[in-house]
């Protein structure tokens, strides 16, 4: 049973994962298609769309974790510890992408104009961890 639990566990965070992944990625070109690219000097107002992906993709990851995992029933740490496989597999990705994407279509931008961005992605990712897992927490008595 544990192997079983443990092998769709990781089936789960890295499926959602490449879903934050891809959807990363396609949001870096459509910022290109718009004359949009990352600058020293700030973020542009459409960049703040981007914090959705996590949200939304963490939101119904953690969903389907509870429903066809845990049978509807999840502790806090169990759910914790979900958002962060999820973005661990993302964020790998992500960062992955970002490299090769300014390295080859974002010439004007450089790793460290990009750098705050990945901290910030980070941090937000960290927070919506949290919210999403007191969401989606039914066994309020029992941490794990």
């Amino acid at each position: 049973m544990r192997t079983n639990q443990t092998k769709y566990t990781m089936k789960n965070a890295i499926i959602f994962g490449l879903i934050i992944g891809v959807l990363s990625v396609i949001w870096m070109f459509i910022m290109k298609s718009l004359g949009l690219s990352p600058q020293a000097s700030g973020l542009e107002p459409a960049e703040y769309a981007s914090v959705l992906i996590p949200l939304v993709v963490l939101y119904f990851g953690i969903r389907s974790y509870r429903t066809n995992e845990c049978g509807g029933k999840m502790g806090f740490f169990e759910a914790l510890m979900q958002c962060f496989k999820i973005l661990i597999v993302g964020g790998i990705i992500s960062v992955a992408a970002s490299i090769i994407f300014i390295d080859e279509f974002a010439k004007e931008a450089t790793l460290k104009d990009f750098s705050g961005r990945i901290f910030g992605a980070l941090l937000v990712g960290l927070l919506f961890s949290l919210a999403v897992s007191v969401l989606f927490t039914t066994k309020p008595n029992k941490l794990d």
